[in-house]
């Protein structure tokens, strides 16, 4: 099947990468996005994510005339859905009305042949019980007259451009036929295998990829708090641990966020409640992480009312601005909740607008008058402070690192107690 012009709907940190790199690949694209600030925003030459080299890929796109940008779809060869999937916090059940409303917005321009793509992480049996029927109100049938398939990203924030061609695909089609189409349209950059299954089969495999993930992650931050409990140093345990040829354990950290393994086995515990005690397990441990990270604050500073603390870093992981489900959002908010006074930097998004969280835009600022400072996020610039510059500008000298970031020897010669995830009495 051939493909001269798609639209992709949904223009984050899948949509606006996958639609620049088609666009590069000579395939005309509209990009879509209901917000009108990302319209704009791109339209006037600028960027609303933060991702290495996503800025010239784009202006190159926008520049040869391949890439435009709009609020509405038009007429095309396929459409790509990539709209956010979150949960809804109360019930951790899944926010589905961004693909309901994509789809619906398909429904005025779909025609016979066509190829829709849901990019967007989905409960299992999406594609068929939600996308079909809403298209299928054009009165065309699903893997009939239009294909229909899904696709999940499987790309790692800050490598982005380089996985999305490199990866390994796999296209789920409702039937063979879509699958094809699918491929078909993939092959236009995909240098990495593309694997052909049904629709469900992909949708699964998305969730037990990070559902995978997270099951481990668990067991590392379970691990983190058995050794503060029996004073051992979880990092040496787990180095030893990993010598083992069968062992690779995680780090343990402040929790889990991002918008993939901190919100995707929700979705299979959704689906099939009674069949998930340990997938819901899991989750759960994850999420009390950011209490055990307090209390670890606690035991550094004592009471914690009326305390300044400099908290480095709100993304979700290291060397991103990526900020969405970040459990150091969380520490800093149950800190608060302490009574404590905190002053919050993240360098790749020093202008981000949080509600309630005090964001200072250096770090000088952050550490002016601090009682102590906790590092939360492993960005590459944290790990190699200057302790002794740190300490020329603190009020007090107490350091928390829940990332396994800052070197003991350098920081306890700069005169501070350095307090470590995982370590308890340990040295």
């Amino acid at each position: 099947m051939k493909f001269q012009k798609i639209s992709v709907l949904g223009l984050g940190y899948i949509g606006l990468p996958t639609a620049s790199t088609f666009a590069t690949h000579g395939i005309e694209v509209l990009g879509v996005d209901v917000k009108p600030e990302i319209i704009e925003t791109l339209k006037s030459g600028g960027l609303h994510i933060h991702e290495p080299g996503l800025r010239t890929l784009v202006s190159g796109a926008i520049n040869s005339g391949m890439l435009r940008v709009a609020l509405e779809p038009e007429l095309a060869d396929a459409f790509i859905i990539a709209v956010p999937t979150p949960f809804f916090d109360a019930d951790k059940k899944a926010d589905m009305r961004a693909v309901k409303s994509a789809a619906e917005a398909i429904v005025p321009f779909l025609r016979a042949g066509n190829l829709v793509v849901l990019e967007s992480t989905s409960p299992p049996r999406t594609t068929i019980d939600l996308v079909a029927p809403i298209l299928e109100k054009t009165g065309l049938k699903a893997g009939v007259d239009f294909h229909l398939a899904y696709s999940p990203e499987r790309v790692l924030p800050g490598q982005i451009l380089r996985e999305l061609i490199e990866n390994a695909r796999v296209v789920g089609g409702i039937t063979p036929e879509s699958a094809q189409a699918g491929y078909d349209l993939y092959k236009t950059f995909v240098k990495g295998d593309i694997i052909k299954t049904n629709a469900t089969t992909a949708e699964m495999v998305k969730l037990m990829e990070n559902t995978y993930r997270d099951v481990n992650i668990a067991i590392a931050n379970e691990f983190s708090r058995l050794a503060d409990n029996f004073s051992v140093d979880v990092w040496e345990a787990i180095s030893l641990s990993n010598l083992h040829p069968r062992v690779e354990i995680l780090s343990p950290g402040p929790g889990v966020g991002g918008h993939c393994i901190s919100v995707d086995p929700w979705f299979l515990v959704e689906s099939a409640p009674e069949l998930t005690p340990f997938i819901r397990q899991a989750r759960e441990v994850n999420d009390a992480q950011p209490k055990f990270v307090v209390s670890l604050v606690e035991r550094a500073l004592g009471s914690l009312k009326g305390k300044n603390i400099a908290a480095l870093g709100l993304a979700y992981k290291p060397d991103v601005d990526d900020l969405r489900e970040s459990p150091a959002v969380e520490v800093i908010e149950l800190l608060q909740d302490a009574g404590a006074k905190v002053k919050a930097f993240e360098p790749f998004s020093p202008n981000a607008k949080l509600p309630n969280i005090r964001v200072v835009r250096n770090l000088e600022e952050a550490l002016s008058e601090a009682d102590g400072v906790i590092l939360l996020v492993g960005h590459s610039e944290f790990k190699t402070m200057d302790a002794d510059l740190v300490g020329t500008i603190m009020e007090g000298r107490v350091a928390v690192d829940t990332v396994n970031g800052w070197n003991v020897d350098a920081w306890e010669e700069a005169g501070f107690e350095l307090f470590r995830l995982g370590v308890g009495g340990a040295k």
